[in-house]
């Protein structure tokens, strides 16, 4: 759309509390048409979509955080008021609300209502979500006699199921036209007092659930057990992650051999440094990344899938009597869950957290929370390293491990978060409530929606970041390129590729810095990735498919994966054995558990906490973490293996 028309649009904003179906409704009005940036100023997401209707009218839809209320505590709920009261642009000030409200639990959010009619005079129109539920649990709604008390037109929907969208398309295609009249009843200033107020207005067109949904009622009997909840919590997280490696296998086969087609194909190009450049740099650096995005696609499908369907809430209501141990509470658990993705939304989610020393310390721990990044290292080493066999006749031990490094980083960063609260950064937290929906059956479109969006950013960094770093892996490991002597000429071609590796710019970086961390078990191959990965961490697979598989042209990752086990050699050794390669495997994978090696979350952190004190401290205590237990179990595996 030209930049014109999307000036000219009508300016509409949703605003409604979290779980009342706002982010359903706005997906199913603007569809694919929808993007994601960050307000001005701050990193809080904005979701902005732009719409064409029949009768030509444009109309720019922004999804404003949820709000319990307009009382600000919280800087999501700071920006929703900022964004109505037109302080922050853009987006431009809107010109008309669409105010979204729960019908099972309107006497909840006709108080916030009656705030928003008394801070706005722009045309505002009450969606009532869920009404389908409403009747089923024997309440009802009469739209037409409550938009007659309110003076503001009220449609009642059900967004998932496309459920009295009509009626809305038609509001919406003259939006200008609204009518708001004064509601009959005044409404209060006092924020108490709109409470009796709004329950005194229901009275004549609002019949409250007689009833809960039983379907919900009898899997919260079990689901919300103080017992037997936390281990069905436990039992899903082992199906998810046994899942991760067990289902992603088929689609991720038939990208390694899409890889490797890709790679002999291009060796028909003329032998030249452009072609080793393509197959050596781009191919296998580049492609060694790519083929894990079956995996990082299903982490972001299960997790849709769970967010849905409403048990993440009754996770996080369970894990927050864990949280209060350690000083925090479930605001900080969405936070560090959101780190799953990426601990760059995971902080910035943790904005959410009113109390200034609760988000600064939840800052802090999650990039302790194992991110996606780390996924293809994980998958790497533990499918090089790690039979795929069956434990117990059941689970997959490769699953079993990953799972393994996933609750290390979760119990790592619940122990620093108690350290640091009961520490330097003590205090009360703010009592912390959260909505739980009913189980519902996920949407195969939000759930598209919500894998697509992580997977084309991962694409992206594969495309730039990666694909750069890749390249320069690869012009540093091939300079100055000398001509090898005739002694090792005679040694065969293999011979002379680690002769010119030995020479190469990477080599001597990699060898200036193998004494500080050989005790780890890691040479000086090792230690380029470790390097180029302070840009993203997925680099070091990039690094590895050149360093130790650099030798075999157009090879694929499971190629890759059978040659670690042969060259993964710790320094100092006399005989390498199977043994000090798992070691050096098993160091390594601690180390990624710990280590902070992502610019980009530094510098977001940077920017939420207002400075370099904090990522500086964070990157080095993070660093001398990492070190710190990779030589343990180094030491120990080499002592227990």
């Amino acid at each position: 759309m030209s930049a014109s028309s999307t000036n000219s649009a009508f300016q509409l904003a949703l605003v409604g509390s979290p779980n009342s179906g706002k982010s359903t409704l706005f997906n199913a009005l603007t569809g694919l048409r929808s993007k994601v940036a960050n307000y001005p100023g701050v990193t809080v997401e904005r979701h902005e979509g732009t719409i064409t209707r029949p009768n030509g009218q444009h109309i720019t839809i922004t999804d404003l955080p949820g709000t319990y209320s307009l009382e600000t505590l919280s800087p999501e709920e700071q920006v929703t008021v900022d964004v109505l009261e037109g302080k922050l642009s853009p987006p431009p000030r809107p010109e008309g609300v669409l105010f979204i409200a729960d019908s099972t639990t309107l006497s909840r959010t006709l108080p916030q209502l009656g705030d928003l009619l008394l801070r706005m005079e722009q045309p505002v129109a009450l969606v009532l979500t869920m009404i389908d539920e409403l009747k089923a649990r024997g309440g009802k709604v009469n739209p037409k006699a409550l938009q007659a008390e309110l003076g503001i037109p009220v449609i009642g929907i059900v967004g998932n199921k496309g459920i009295g969208l009509d009626d809305l398309y038609k509001l919406l295609d003259t939006p200008k036209d609204w009518s708001r009249k004064a509601p009959k009843t005044e409404i209060p200033h006092s924020a108490e007092e709109r409470f009796v107020w709004g329950d005194a207005l229901l009275t004549t067109c609002y019949q409250p659930p007689t009833k809960g949904t039983p379907l919900t009622d009898r899997l919260d009997s079990v689901l919300l057990h103080p017992v037997w909840g936390l281990f069905i919590f436990a039992a899903v997280m082992v199906f998810f992650f046994q899942s991760i490696f067990a289902w992603a296998a088929p689609v991720q086969d038939l990208m390694e051999q899409s890889v490797l087609q890709v790679g002999k194909l291009l060796q028909y190009l003329p032998d030249s440094w452009f072609r080793k450049l393509l197959i050596d740099g781009v191919v296998a650096g580049v492609g060694g990344v790519v083929v894990f995005i079956p995996q990082i696609a299903l982490l972001f499908m299960l997790i849709s899938l769970l967010e849905q369907s409403g048990y993440m809430s009754r996770a996080v209501f369970l894990i927050d009597r864990l949280m209060g141990r350690v000083g925090l509470d479930g605001r900080s658990f969405v936070s560090m869950l959101s780190s799953y993705a990426c601990a760059i939304p995971g902080i910035m989610a943790a904005r959410s957290i009113p109390d200034q020393r609760s988000r600064l310390v939840t800052i802090l721990v999650s990039p302790l929370m194992t991110c996606s990044a780390r996924l293809p290292v994980y998958t790497l080493l533990i499918t090089a390293f790690i039979p795929a066999q069956l434990v117990w006749g059941f689970f997959n031990l490769q699953g079993l491990v990953m799972l393994g490094l996933y609750v290390i980083g979760a119990l790592s960063a619940l122990l620093l978060a108690f350290v640091l609260r009961k520490g330097p950064m003590h205090g009360q937290t703010l009592p912390f409530y959260i909505e739980l929906p009913p189980y519902r059956l996920p949407t195969l479109n939000t759930m598209a929606r919500e894998v697509w969006t992580p997977v084309s950013s991962f694409i992206r960094r594969a495309g730039t970041l990666i694909l750069g770093a890749s390249i320069i892996l690869w012009v540093l490991l091939n300079f100055p390129n000398p001509t090898p002597p005739a002694s090792v000429t005679k040694q065969g071609a293999q011979a002379v590729q680690a002769y010119k590796l030995e020479k190469s710019v990477a080599a001597t970086l990699g060898k200036t810095i193998e004494p500080v961390i050989a005790p780890l078990g890691f040479d000086w191959k090792i230690g380029v990735g470790l390097v180029a990965s302070i840009a993203a961490r997925e680099v070091i697979v990039a690094t590895m498919a050149q360093t130790y598989a650099i030798k075999m042209e157009g090879d694929d990752i499971k190629a890759l994966t059978k040659n670690l086990p042969k060259q993964l050699n710790p320094p100092g050794f006399k005989k390498v054995t199977q043994k000090e390669r798992l070691a050096v495997a098993l160091s390594l994978l601690v180390f990624f558990i710990f280590a902070l090696q992502c610019f980009s979350t530094l510098a977001v952190m940077k920017r939420e906490t207002g400075g370099w004190k904090w990522p500086t401290i964070s990157f080095f205590s993070m660093t001398a973490m990492a070190y710190i237990s990779s030589f343990v179990t180094f030491r120990l595996a080499l002592w227990l293996l």
